[in-house]
């Protein structure tokens, strides 16, 4: 495992993360708590230091488990969580109390008396315009509360809104091989002012392992079923915003004329990700010991050539991009 800076004035992460939304089992299959220190201990072992949680995942649950698991950990752990997607403040409730409530609840879940990382969790644009929820992060960072605030966003907009801020450490996006086009300014204007970036969906809801087919079926509880086209949430949170038929296609063109012999499409699309210097982790989510593994394995494999990453921005410029739906 290789480890990079979370900003210019942040702390050292695994450049492999584990995202935790699955502990939480707000849609999908429900993790026993066995299962769940399975994965984290797994983690752990790969020399993973890096999990991000929120709030609203599990109404706490995932924030619970995580908390309760580093009570037996002796490795040092980072844990960034989230603000602003669950009932008492979204979509139009942002106080400052209700975001000191909020946080005091992750501070006894996660058992510390300090957040590493609080992210605003993709909250409407109007509010990042305004401002004053950044001036109630700052307080809360200047009591000590958490050390450091950055922001999940869903579009470049609202990433290029939230670098103007003072103090922002951190910018958590959806970037990955169908999902290009952060790539052109938001990237480079946030490793200007260092603002580290955390990328989320690296695998685009697992269609980028390559292992989805037209005969695929999810689950009725699962975002990959009843959020496909923007059903519950922005469409783009799932498969990237592309519709499920366009995505097997495009990859199915990369396993036959993109992929290097010597690479899964797992390991292409996560060290894909990792080529970008502005990049300070990737957090894929795992529901086994076994994709733990793998997505770990992503930081210790060679640079892509050149000529992949040619024939993949040509692919997302000259086909991908128009098929993409949602805010972007």
């Amino acid at each position: 495992m290789k480890y990079r800076n979370l900003g210019r004035k942040g702390f050292q992460v695994s450049e492999v993360g584990l995202g935790c939304w699955q502990l939480g089992a707000d849609w999908g299959q429900d993790l026993s708590k066995e299962s769940a220190f399975e994965i984290l201990n797994e983690a752990v072992k790969n020399d993973i230091t890096f999990f991000d949680t929120a709030d609203v995942y599990g109404n706490g649950k995932s924030e619970a488990l995580i908390g309760e698991f580093l009570k037996t950990c002796e490795n040092p752990i980072r844990v960034a969580t989230k603000f602003g997607r669950a009932a008492n403040a979204f979509p139009d409730k942002y106080t400052k109390e209700v975001l000191r409530n909020t946080v005091e609840g992750s501070l006894e879940l996660l058992g510390t008396d300090s957040l590493d990382l609080l992210q605003l969790h993709c909250i409407p644009t109007q509010y990042l315009k305004d401002g004053e929820v950044f001036n109630w992060l700052r307080e809360l960072k200047s009591e000590g509360l958490i050390k450091h605030f950055g922001a999940s966003v869903e579009t470049v907009e609202e990433g290029l809104i939230c670098l103007q801020q003072e103090g922002l450490l951190s910018l958590q996006v959806i970037f990955n091989i169908f999902r290009q086009k952060l790539a052109d300014e938001l990237l480079p204007q946030a490793q200007d002012k260092g603002v580290g970036i955390i990328v989320r969906l690296p695998l685009a809801s697992g269609l980028l392992t390559g292992k989805f087919n037209e005969n695929t079926i999810f689950t009725e509880d699962d975002h990959r079923n009843f959020n496909r086209d923007g059903q519950a949430f922005n469409v783009g949170e799932t498969f990237a915003g592309l519709p499920f038929e366009k995505g097997l296609k495009f990859v199915e063109e990369i396993k036959k004329d993109i992929l290097p012999d010597e690479l899964t499409m797992v390991q292409l699309a996560l060290r894909w990700i990792l080529d970008h210097e502005a990049v300070s982790t990737i957090i894929p989510g795992a529901s086994s010991k076994q994709q733990v593994i793998g997505n770990a394995q992503a930081s210790g494999l060679n640079t892509l050539s050149p000529i992949v990453h040619q024939a993949l921005t040509q692919l997302y410029k000259e086909k991908v991009h128009d098929c993409i739906r949602g805010g972007y």
